[in-house]
């Protein structure tokens, strides 16, 4: 073993005597422990909120959207678009039509968007999942029902239950011309809702209807307003997406999630780098306390590093001492941090002890999503801070020889 490590271990571990600088050294520790365990547990929670918004978002943002580059709606009757459909990789091909349109309910006016999906859009295992009332259904029969944001539902005060009272949906007409009666230049349709879902603000101010509806109200009996596609599992979304955009033409856009919510996805990124920086600066004040403590065990053991240099113990030996010994403090206390880290949040994964403190109708309790991503992170941040804070105390050591030499 290494002679600097080996006194280095004996100077942290001996169990003889407890000094003031023991305690301190404990202390220096314990605050590593606690800053890698907080650091693990916080980038875990950001994880868990990523991935729990993203897969709300999910349920209403396909794997894949086209959309014309010029004008609201195209034409989706075209071969290619026919092939697509019949691509065995294919799991959901969703013809959407969508508009502003201002909803009605009673006496209370709301301007949202009407989307119109035809059958496939209900193929999203998770739509359930976003209902806070009623059901997530478009047809009875032959009957069209509306699903609605939650947004629409609170401003109107909308009851689902209440089959006798319908919304009402009215949309400018296409061929409008001045008459006496505003009202002639609408197209009014009426239709009952079934449910209402929660999302994001986004997204609640929607109504979802079925594709028919919305081809009546809007007067557009074939175009769409986009192709909003879902793939099987295992598929390469980058390379269907590659290929649709070569065989596709200049005049549409094919989206994947990402590029759909941009915004989002900077914003979600954005927030976990910040809090990154602020629990490393943390970190930094924790770790630098072993300078302090380690400066305070130079000053102790002066007698061992005179006799250490009268034995030919050269600068770089005892420099190392004091190097390996803030070493070991650290990774020691990381190591031991990153344990019940990890602990504490496959207990909160698992149980949800510590809750939100409001109820929400996704989540109740924090969410949880450990990567090995954030273990790798988290031990290089220490690792690095931990390197020029025991680099420094270790040149005050050799300070320290000096002074000794003097004094000899």
């Amino acid at each position: 073993m290494n002679t600097s490590i080996y006194i280095a271990k004996r100077y942290l571990f001996s169990g003889k005597k407890m000094h003031a600088i023991n305690i301190i050294s404990g202390i220096s520790m314990l605050g590593v422990l606690i800053g890698s365990a907080a650091l693990l547990i916080i980038l875990s929670v950001f994880n868990g909120f990523e991935k729990v918004i993203l897969s709300l978002y999910s349920n209403f943002t396909p794997e894949l959207k086209i959309e014309a580059k010029l004008g609201k709606t195209f034409d989706p009757n075209t071969p290619y678009f026919a092939s697509l459909h019949k691509d065995a990789r294919v799991f959901s091909f969703t013809e959407v039509l969508q508009e502003k349109a201002l909803i009605k309910y009673g006496d209370n006016p709301f301007l949202g968007t009407v989307m119109g999906v035809s059958e496939d859009f209900l193929k999203n295992p998770q739509l359930d999942s976003t209902i806070a009332s009623g059901s997530f259904t478009l047809k009875s029969g032959n009957q069209n029902l509306a699903v609605i944001g939650a947004t629409i539902q609170r401003t109107l005060g909308i009851n689902v239950h209440d089959e006798l009272t319908p919304i009402q949906v009215f949309s400018p007409r296409r061929d409008a011309e001045n008459s006496a009666n505003p009202l002639n230049e609408f197209v009014v349709r009426s239709i009952n809702p079934s449910g209402v879902f929660a999302i994001q603000q986004e997204f609640d101010d929607i109504t979802v209807t079925p594709i028919e509806f919305a081809r009546d109200l809007l007067d557009q009996p074939v175009n769409v307003s986009s192709l909003q596609i879902n793939f099987k599992r295992g598929t390469n979304i980058d390379a269907v997406q590659k290929d649709i955009i070569d065989k596709i033409g200049k005049d549409f856009t094919v989206k994947n999630r990402k590029e759909q919510n941009s915004e989002l996805y900077k914003t979600l990124n954005y927030e976990s780098w910040a809090v990154y920086m602020i629990l490393t600066f943390v970190l930094i004040i924790a770790i630098f306390n072993i300078i302090g403590s380690l400066t305070m065990l130079v000053i102790d053991k002066r007698k061992d590093i005179a006799i250490l240099s009268g034995l030919g113990a050269n600068k770089n030996m005892i420099q190392g001492i004091f190097f390996f010994e803030g070493m070991m403090i650290t990774a020691v206390g990381c190591v031991i941090g990153i344990i019940l880290g990890t602990i504490f949040c496959l207990l909160q994964q698992h149980y949800g002890w510590i809750k939100m403190g409001a109820k929400m109708t996704v989540l109740d309790a924090y969410p949880i999503d450990l990567k090995v991503k954030d273990f790798g992170l988290v031990l290089l941040t220490v690792g690095g801070i931990s390197v020029i804070a025991a680099g420094i105390s270790a040149r005050l050591s050799i300070k320290g020889l000096d002074e000794i030499k003097q004094d000899l």
